[in-house]
């Protein structure tokens, strides 16, 4: 039986192949963010305010945050804090509202990571990517699915 040297030596997706992928992924952002003053984590509740249909409460941006994060209620509080203190979210009766200094930020930080994205999933053919995003989708739903058994 013949194997050909793609078949060899490509990459098996694993968690750590995924880690890796992520942590790349991340520091290429996060050294963006950096430039902005601005955290990843920050990032992640301003892109939630901005990006959301209805007006946020607290609540609802923490819920969203863990979602996506699976970070500690009380450290997206201090997030959402230092987001307000740095005037990317202003509180609107009980609800919190990016101000244009947040959507700026987020504009910004896009404008800037675009064309680095570019050049990280150019090149991929559209049936790889589509691979790519089935077996991400199935692994984030498994994960989140072990996470909950563990914490309930």
């Amino acid at each position: 039986m013949t194997t050909t040297a793609s078949a060899t030596t490509a990459p098996v997706a694993d968690a750590r192949a995924l880690g890796l992928a992520h942590y790349a992924a991340r520091g290429v952002l996060e050294h963006v963010l950096a430039r902005h003053g601005a955290t990843f984590q920050q990032q992640v509740a301003l892109r939630a305010a901005v990006t959301a249909d209805a007006p946020q409460t607290p609540d609802d941006l923490v819920t969203q945050v863990r979602g996506s994060l699976k970070a500690d209620p009380a450290d997206i509080r201090a997030t959402l804090d230092e987001l307000l203190a740095k005037q990317m979210l202003v509180a609107d009766g009980a609800h919190l509202r990016p101000t244009d200094a947040g959507r700026e930020l987020i504009a910004a930080v896009g404008a800037e990571t675009a064309p680095i994205s570019a050049r990280i999933w150019g090149g991929m053919s559209a049936e790889d990517l589509a691979a790519a995003g089935r077996v991400l989708a199935l692994v984030t739903e498994r994960a989140n699915a072990e996470l909950a058994a563990l914490t309930a």
